[in-house]
């Protein structure tokens, strides 16, 4: 029997469209909470967006994966895909994340994501 795959979803709008199960956070606080749940456990795909509606934005997100790999205890994270309609933010997150030896893909516009209407992941 294969182990359940782990993956979590930062994103204000959008889903997968495929219905995959994830577990999804609509804010940076909620993202934060959702992935300290993570702290000793493996979790196998990290879905970002970077901008969060209002003022919120992903960085708190990044700031606590920066502050764990600098304090020598990174969360383990297969890979963490930045699927941001914000090229500029998406680069600079995987860049912040690059450095403190994340495996990052940028996806700016993945079909695996979409908006709750049914909409396409571009815009």
């Amino acid at each position: 029997m294969a182990a359940r795959t782990r993956i979590v979803l930062i994103d204000d709008l959008r889903s997968f469209v495929d219905g995959r199960g994830a577990e999804v956070a609509r804010t940076s606080g909620a993202g934060i909470a959702l992935l300290s749940r993570y702290e000793d456990q493996r979790l196998d795909e990290l879905w970002l967006d970077h901008d969060l509606g209002e003022d919120d934005t992903i960085w708190p997100v990044v700031e606590v994966l920066e502050r764990a790999a600098f304090e020598g205890r990174p969360f383990d994270i297969g890979i963490i895909n930045i699927h941001s309609a914000n090229p500029a933010g998406g680069a600079r997150m995987a860049l912040a994340l690059r450095r403190w030896g994340y495996r990052v893909r940028e996806l700016s516009g993945s079909a695996d994501v979409g908006y709750l209407d049914g909409s396409s992941a571009q815009g």
